[in-house]
């Protein structure tokens, strides 16, 4: 059974922006606020070679995020008053020799921690210790039989299995523990993996991790991975039938605002990274992980290898980027790749500064992961 309580719902699809009214209101005001979550990774280096990975157009130069580097983060982002800290963005943290500690250390500094992972590497004595601290624990996971999953992934066939397993791990402790950590799988969808979603959906259903959610493939401005997002209108009808998969407690989610999208924004100026802040794992602090190649140098704030996260924030240089993205010299539908992290938050301050869907009280339980925007 799941751990999680029943009126949590998941938001995989939108923002919960409008639970932080108080931060909306103060940065309307013109205060200088901390971001409620901060995505970021412990180390650009990954081992895995994924067709769809975004990494590959986010090189910077490199720092080593060491122990004391990422304690200094956790205790200023904590003493500012970010919420939440998931280790995702450009590289995989579950092989930084301190992804443990940094999980556990967030989390007694009253941070809300969260992963996102291949899972290869997530031993059941790695799990045991991290899993009590975690909110949710993501593995993306892009096919559901081996052989694609090679191909998709970019790994060995004999991975899938092991990656299978730990999931296994996961979802026992998980119930022998009775923790509140989410477990869920996520497929980034490329067109040309379309034979994969009701394999993976099917195979969640044996894993029973809490969801599965397919989303769209993010590309940049240039669109260097290739993605087709005309091809996206032709998979409705499986996408649909990968949702009907769905039981009492496992939830096939997929993002369909995002994938009918496409290339397409309703808005210009950039809102959302005073909210939802970006860190390379070379310890970069950019706006957001489309900024973090050094093509994009003129944007990136400070490194917080070389200088502390709470000065960096203090600074004039924080707040001068983050003006100019929300100032007319920007211009988010000529200037930016596709579907970033920031875009439903950007959708929904822009609809409230026009007056379009002003932000209001949410009305109804709280939904899961609230420090997760």
């Amino acid at each position: 059974m799941s751990a999680m309580q029943p009126h949590a719902e998941l938001i995989l699809d939108g923002t919960k922006l409008g639970w932080h009214l108080e931060r909306v209101r103060a940065w309307e005001r013109g205060e200088r606020v901390a971001p409620i979550t901060v995505d970021m990774a412990l180390t650009r280096a990954c081992n895995y070679a994924c067709h769809f990975c975004y990494a590959m157009l986010q090189e910077n130069e490199r720092h080593q995020m060491t122990g004391p580097v990422v304690e200094a983060f956790l205790t200023d982002a904590a003493a500012i008053g970010v919420r939440g800290v998931s280790l995702v963005s450009d590289g995989e943290s579950t092989l930084s020799p301190v992804f443990v500690d940094a999980v556990v250390r967030g989390s007694e500094l009253g941070l809300s921690m969260a992963c996102g992972t291949n899972g290869l590497v997530l031993t059941p004595s790695k799990l045991e210790r991290v899993l009590p601290h975690l909110t949710y624990l993501r593995v993306n996971i892009s096919a559901g039989e081996p052989e694609r999953y090679a191909q998709i992934m970019g790994v060995k066939a004999e991975w899938f299995e092991r990656v299978c397993d730990n999931i296994r791990h996961m979802v026992r402790i998980k119930q022998e523990r009775g923790l509140g950590v989410t477990i869920g799988l996520q497929m980034v969808l490329m067109p040309d993996y379309a034979d994969q979603v009701l394999p993976l959906a099917r195979l969640g259903q044996q894993l029973r991790p809490d969801y599965l959610v397919i989303k769209h493939c993010s590309d940049d401005e240039d669109g260097r991975l290739g993605v087709d997002y005309g091809a996206y209108e032709k998979l409705s009808g499986l996408l649909r039938q990968a949702e009907s998969l769905s039981d009492g407690e496992y939830r096939v989610i997929v993002k369909w605002s995002k994938i009918e999208a496409g290339t397409r924004r309703s808005y210009q100026r950039c809102y959302g990274p005073p909210f939802l802040l970006q860190i390379s794992g070379s310890g970069l602090v950019a706006p957001c992980g489309m900024l973090f190649n050094e093509r994009y140098e003129k944007l990136h704030i400070g490194n917080i290898c070389e200088q502390r996260f709470a000065e960096i924030f203090a600074s004039e240089r924080y707040w001068q980027v983050m003006r100019h993205l929300a100032s007319s010299r920007f211009n988010a539908q000529k200037m930016c790749g596709s579907l970033c992290l920031q875009h439903k938050v950007n959708e929904a301050l822009d609809a409230h500064r026009k007056g379009r869907l002003p932000l209001a009280e949410p009305v109804g339980p709280a939904p899961a992961h609230l420090d997760f925007v």
